[in-house]
């Protein structure tokens, strides 16, 4: 995998690798990163499992590099393909207690049948339940659901629900989503990108033996991709506040999956008061990860170009569904809508959606979109200014084609040595400890909105 880790970390920093980063291919020299182990850890004829090793061996890049600037020489790390492949299971290894935390999918979530074809639904919150009910003139039951959508056209059901406020997907084949002009729009763009916003002093990282150690990190972000990323940084040792709001649903196994070694507080964007108290904790932060939908954030103020002006130096990064371009830029978007959309589910053929083996898209872009900011953090303090990284699952989705495809063999994994346990507020946690160079977390996750909104 050397060449796919080389080609990645020349996206996201516009480098070669390391001098001593290679070979990286689990060959006999060491380097910085080297990787073991073997791809049928997960089944299927995607690369997930180089995916996900590759994406960890960037952000692990990324995080030996800041140590760099450190004074620090980074240790060298294997990335073994069997821990990789259970970090994209985090959530699925979870236990609270001993036991599975409960269900990660909400009953009328899933793929459904329509008069030409298939389509998915995202049901996982209230107003996501509502916008299917009233696009199709349904209950809020799967009976009534699978009749509505057997009745209608794939992308008449698609369109419907999405017009309603809410998520869905047909399944395209890859040739279908490449002629579409959304396919179009994402397959012109990087996988990650990267650019300075305006001029500012370098930035001072603060005495620390942790590549993030004394970085705020301001995390607004929900479901998988851009708590990932905040997980990470906080494992590399940054202070990270996640942002949410008393209203807003949550996903609770994911929530305290992902939630690992970050605080956790409340406030109310569509209020002033809120807004100010967002503007008081970004003009004390170091980086903004948040995962609005495009344009989202500029009615209340917060523009990409509002923010740069406000705040010189700070790095933002920002993930999307589809990416910044095309018709689809303002579209709600979940990992298994934009499998079904760029043609990934339909590797098989049309007769039914055939997912990935994991989540991969979302633990792909979020390891991906932490070693985006490790390398914005490193440019800012050697070279000053403030910064801006864009990720998008389906930006991602084009890489993992891009990595073609294996022969399909399963011999699965054991997480044997991979698993660790941490205090809670819930109890106690057992978790997929993190791959990459000595990363830690020292505390579980906490309960939402109980710490105060300061740093």
């Amino acid at each position: 995998m050397e060449e796919e880790l080389a080609a990645v970390w020349r996206q996201v920093s516009g480098d070669s690798l390391p001098p001593d980063a290679g070979p990286v291919g689990g060959g006999s020299s060491p380097g910085l990163v080297t990787f073991s182990g073997d791809e049928s850890v997960l089944p299927g004829p995607f690369r997930v499992a180089a995916a996900a090793a590759v994406s960890v061996g960037a952000a692990t890049l990324a995080a030996g590099e800041l140590l760099r600037v450190r004074g620090i020489e980074p240790p060298s790390v294997e990335v073994e393909l069997r821990h990789a492949a259970a970090a994209f299971h985090s959530e699925r290894h979870l236990k609270l207690d001993g036991e599975a935390p409960g269900e990660l999918w909400a009953p009328l979530t899933g793929d459904y049948l329509a008069a030409d074809g298939w389509v998915r639904l995202h049901c996982n919150y209230p107003r996501h339940v509502s916008a299917v009910c009233w696009g199709l003139g349904a209950a809020a039951t799967k009976e009534a659901i699978t009749e509505a959508v057997a009745k209608r056209r794939a992308r008449e059901v698609q369109e419907a629900v999405v017009a309603a406020g809410g998520a869905a997907a047909l399944m395209r084949t890859r040739q279908d989503w490449l002629n579409h002009p959304q396919g179009e729009a994402v397959a012109g763009q990087p996988l990650v990108e990267l650019r300075q916003t305006g001029d500012a002093p370098p930035k001072r990282l603060f005495d620390s033996d942790r590549p993030l150690g004394g970085v705020r990190v301001l995390e607004l972000t929900h479901v998988i991709a851009g708590p990932v990323a905040g997980r990470v940084l906080a494992a590399h040792g940054a202070d990270v506040l996640h942002l949410g709001a008393a209203h807003l649903p949550r996903i609770d196994p994911l929530w305290m999956d992902t939630g690992l070694g970050k605080r956790s507080a409340f406030t109310d964007l569509t209020q002033d008061a809120g807004r100010a108290r967002l503007r008081k904790l970004l003009a004390r932060a170091d980086v903004f990860v948040q995962s609005f939908r495009p344009g989202a954030l500029a009615r209340w103020g917060f523009s990409p170009e509002e923010l740069a002006d406000e705040f010189p130096g700070l790095i933002t990064l920002d993930l999307s569904a589809y990416g910044w371009h095309g018709p689809w830029r303002n579209r709600r978007g979940f990992d298994s809508l934009v499998q079904l959309a760029t043609g990934i589910a339909a590797h098989a053929g049309l007769d039914q959606p055939r997912p990935l083996p994991a989540q991969a898209l979302d633990h792909a872009t979020g390891w991906l979109a932490a070693a985006t900011v490790m390398t914005a953090l490193r440019r800012a303090a050697t070279d000053g200014g403030g910064w801006r990284g864009q990720v998008a699952l389906a930006h991602t989705a084009e890489w993992l084609e891009s990595l073609g495809r294996r022969e399909i063999t399963d011999t699965g994994y054991s997480t044997d040595g991979l698993l660790a346990t941490l205090p809670s507020p819930y109890g106690e946690l057992t978790h997929v400890t993190v791959p990459g160079a000595n990363p830690q977390w020292t505390e579980g996750t906490r309960l939402p909105g109980t710490d105060r909104p300061s740093w």
